[in-house]
């Protein structure tokens, strides 16, 4: 788990990037003015250049030096947060947690949250491999609620150990209306920051953006 090591990996990093910052706007600046003062002694007498030109081209300096320093200021803050985000969902890891999403299979009954269409009369579950190969076609009710799904194929035969990833197929009159992901309980193993994302690790390696939990519960 990377949590503990987050809080003193990321600070240094943004003062480096703000020191790193500052050197670039400094010698920016120098640049600048050398060029300026070549543009002033090269003009042309008979046709100066407007002390608005230098206006603006200061005006232009100084606003370029602005979004820099903004964007390196939200660039703190969104690691900040990032941080923060990590040690909030320390709590969640060994927990379960409801998404949309595969799930890891050792054997044990894996809890689905399924929601059929409102006007769905019939309900199929599609069940994939790691692949995407379809290992199991159950008809279902067309009512939302949980229901475990205890990893067998059409033969009742147990299926080995893996991910699976769930669809729910809604019917009316024998017409296929639309085909959803289903929401399904899985351990959680770890949680990251990844590219200024909070993200959780799934048992079986799965990831998912801890924004993508609806629901979590006691994986005891």
């Amino acid at each position: 788990m990377e949590i503990g090591q987050t809080t003193q990996g990321i600070v240094p990093q943004a003062s480096t990037r703000s020191a790193e910052a500052q050197a670039m706007i400094t010698s920016d600046f120098e640049t600048f003015l050398k060029m300026l003062t070549a543009q002033m002694e090269n003009q042309d007498p008979l046709n100066p250049i407007e002390s608005s030109d230098f206006a603006v081209q200061l005006a232009t300096f100084s606003g370029v030096e602005q979004q820099v320093r903004s964007n390196q200021l939200l660039e703190g803050l969104a690691e900040q947060l990032g941080v923060m985000g990590l040690a909030q969902l320390s709590g969640w890891i060994g927990m379960e947690a409801r998404a949309a999403g595969p799930a890891w299979f050792d054997g044990s009954p894996v809890t689905l949250s399924l929601a059929p269409a409102s006007t769905a009369q019939e309900a199929v579950l599609v069940v994939r491999d790691a692949g995407g190969a379809v290992v199991g076609r159950t008809e279902m009710l067309p009512t939302t609620g949980e229901v475990d799904w205890v990893g067998v194929d059409a033969n009742g035969d147990p299926l080995p150990p893996g991910l699976y990833s769930f669809e729910l197929e809604s019917y009316t009159n024998g017409d296929l209306m639309r085909s959803d992901p289903v929401e399904v309980y899985a351990r959680i193993s770890e949680a990251r920051n990844e590219n200024g994302q909070t993200v959780l690790v799934f048992e079986g390696g799965n990831k998912l953006p801890a924004s993508a939990v609806s629901a979590l519960r006691d994986g005891s």
